[in-house]
C-alpha cells in the first residue's frame, strides 16, 4: 500500500481556455519533487500524480486514488508561479470533491501558497481533512505519522491547521523553514513524473518550436526578499526569506536532465534568478563548462540587472530574461513598490537585446493608481520597447498579498471563484481603481493583447530575428480571443 500520493491539481480548460490546448506551457511541479524527494529519504512510499500533465479531470482523479489505496492524500495547490497558486484551487478544489465521494476515501491535505494565506476559509469550504500553513515537507511527515500510528495527536503537527471535536478550528505552529535546500529540498525525483508530456512556452523556442519538448524547470532559490504589493510569493514562508541551493547542486541536476532525458530547453523557476550574482556568476560558469546548447530563461528585475555580466549569462544559454515592467507611468510604479525610472527601463531592455537575450515584458493593467491614461502609456512603452514577447496581465488582489489585504478593507469587489483570478479564464475579475472600472481594465487589458501582437512593427521584428513561421505562429495565436463573462455576458 503506497503510504502517501501527492497530486497536481490540473484545469488547463478553465484557467486559459483554448489557450491552454497547445500554447500554455506544461511544467513539471516542483512542489510535488520537493516534497517527494523529501519523503523518499526517510524512506516513506509515494507516488505523484500530475494531474495536470496527464489532463485528468476530477473523476479519473479519484478513480486513480481508488486504485492506490494510500494512507494520505496530499494536494499540493503551488502552481508554477506565486500568483498561479489561486487558480490552481479550480482542480484542487474538483479533485478534492470527487475523492471525497469515495467508500473509505483517504484523509486529504492540502498545501500550497494559496491555502496558507487563506487557511482557515480553506478547511471551511474545500473536501479536505487538514490544511498546511507553510511550505509543507515538516507537516507533512508529522501527519503521516501520526496516522501510521493511530494517535492523530493533530496538535502536536506544526504547520497543520484542522477542527477539533467541537467544530473549532486550530491553527498549529508554523513549521520552521527548511534550512539546507540541497541536503532536503533536492527534489530529485524525476523518475516519478511523466517526463514526456512536459513542453515550453511557445515563445521559449521561437525559431524552433519544435524544440518545446523535452522540457524541465529547476529552481536555485526560494522566495524573494522583495515587497511588491501585488505579489503573494511569500504567503507559505510568512516573512520574505530569501535561500538559496549551492550553485554545484543546480548544475548537476541540469546536467543529469540532459544526459538521461535529452532536455535542452529549461526554465529558472525562481522568482528572482539574476540577483545575488556570486550566485548567478557560480551558476552560468558552471552550465558553460558543460559545453552544451543549451535555452533557458529566468526572471529578473529591472533594477538587478548589471550590463557586465549579460555576456556570461547568455553564454551561459539564458536566452530570455522575463522583467516586471509592471507600468509605463512612474507614479503608479511607485505605488506597486517598483522604484526604477522609465529611462532606465528602456536602457537595460536594449543592453539585454543587445548581448543575444530576449525579454519577455510583463506589464500590468489596473494597478491602484491607474487611469485610462496611464494604463495607455504601460501599452504605449510596450509597443516602443518592442520586447520579443510581452505578457499583459490585469491586476489581481491575490490572496497573501498586500493588495488583497488592502482590497478586503476597501470592500472593493472580489472574484467569487477562485478560478475569476486566472487571467486568461472566463470568469476573470480583475480589481477596480479609484477611477477605473473592473470591466474597463479587462476591456483594456484584452484589446491591448491584440493591439501588440497585431502591430506590424513587432510582426516584422519577428520575422527578422526568428523567421517566417514564427511570425505565422504569432499571427495565428493572435486570432484567439478569449470569451469573458465580464465583458461578454451569456444569458
Amino acid at each position: 500500500m503506497t503510504d502517501i500520493v501527492l497530486i497536481n491539481p490540473g484545469a488547463r480548460k478553465e484557467i486559459y481556455q483554448d489557450l491552454g490546448n497547445d500554447l500554455t506551457a506544461v511544467e513539471p511541479p516542483l512542489w510535488c519533487r520537493l516534497i517527494g524527494g523529501y519523503l523518499r529519504d526517510r524512506d516513506i512510499e509515494f507516488e505523484i500524480i500530475d494531474a495536470e500533465a496527464e489532463c485528468y479531470g476530477p473523476k479519473a482523479l479519484a478513480n486513480c486514488i481508488a486504485k492506490i489505496n494510500p494512507k494520505l492524500v496530499c494536494m499540493v495547490a503551488y502552481g508554477h508561479q506565486p500568483s498561479a497558486s489561486t487558480q490552481q484551487m479550480v482542480g484542487a478544489g474538483a479533485g478534492c470533491k470527487s475523492i471525497k465521494s469515495l467508500k473509505n476515501a483517504p484523509p486529504i491535505l492540502i498545501v500550497g501558497g494559496h491555502v496558507s494565506a487563506l487557511p482557515e476559509q480553506t478547511l471551511k469550504e474545500e473536501a479536505v481533512d487538514y490544511v498546511c500553513v507553510g511550505e509543507g515537507v515538516i507537516t507533512i511527515v508529522a501527519l503521516y505519522e501520526q496516522i501510521l500510528e493511530g494517535k492523530l495527536e493533530l496538535d502536536t503537527v506544526p504547520g497543520l491547521v484542522w477542527m477539533n471535536s467541537s467544530g473549532q478550528i486550530i491553527q498549529n505552529p508554523r513549521a520552521n523553514l527548511v534550512q539546507d535546500l540541497d541536503k532536503d529540498l533536492h527534489g530529485n525525483v524525476w523518475d516519478m513524473l511523466p517526463m514526456k508530456r512536459y513542453r515550453a512556452h511557445n515563445w521559449q523556442c521561437f525559431g524552433a518550436l519544435e524544440e518545446r519538448q523535452p522540457y524541465a524547470s529547476i529552481y536555485t532559490s526560494l522566495g524573494c526578499p522583495f515587497r511588491c504589493s501585488f505579489c503573494c510569493i511569500n504567503a507559505p514562508f510568512e516573512v520574505n526569506r530569501y535561500r538559496m541551493r549551492k550553485p554545484g547542486s543546480v548544475v548537476s541536476e541540469i546536467q543529469m536532465l540532459n544526459k538521461k532525458y535529452g532536455i535542452k530547453t529549461f526554465k529558472i523557476i525562481d522568482e528572482m534568478f539574476v540577483l545575488n550574482y556570486r550566485h548567478v556568476t557560480a551558476i552560468c560558469e558552471g552550465i558553460t563548462a558543460l559545453k552544451e546548447e543549451l535555452n533557458f530563461w529566468a526572471y529578473a528585475r529591472v533594477d538587478t540587472v548589471k550590463t557586465e555580466f549579460l555576456g556570461m549569462l547568455r553564454k551561459a544559454g539564458i536566452r530570455w530574461l522575463a522583467l516586471g515592467i509592471e507600468s509605463g507611468s512612474t507614479h503608479v510604479r511607485d505605488g506597486a513598490e517598483k522604484s526604477f525610472d522609465t529611462k532606465e527601463i528602456k536602457s537595460i531592455v536594449r543592453d539585454i537585446q543587445s548581448e543575444g537575450i530576449h525579454v519577455i515584458g510583463n506589464f500590468i493593467f489596473g494597478l491602484p493608481d491607474d487611469d485610462e491614461s496611464s494604463m495607455r502609456q504601460t501599452l504605449d512603452l510596450a509597443k516602443e520597447l518592442n520586447c520579443e514577447f510581452a505578457n499583459f496581465y490585469s491586476a489581481m488582489a491575490y490572496p497573501g498579498s498586500s493588495l488583497y489585504h488592502t482590497a478586503k478593507q476597501m470592500n472593493w469587489p472580489l472574484p467569487k471563484s477562485w478560478g475569476g483570478y486566472s487571467q486568461h479564464s472566463f470568469d476573470c475579475l480583475p480589481l477596480p481603481t479609484e477611477k477605473l472600472s473592473s470591466e474597463k481594465v479587462l476591456g483594456f487589458r484584452d484589446e491591448a493583447f491584440h493591439e501588440y501582437f497585431e502591430n506590424p512593427r513587432y510582426l516584422g521584428m519577428l520575422a527578422q530575428r526568428f523567421g517566417w513561421d514564427t511570425r505565422k505562429h504569432v499571427e495565428q495565436m493572435a486570432k484567439t480571443r478569449l470569451r469573458r463573462k465580464l465583458l461578454h455576458p451569456v444569458s
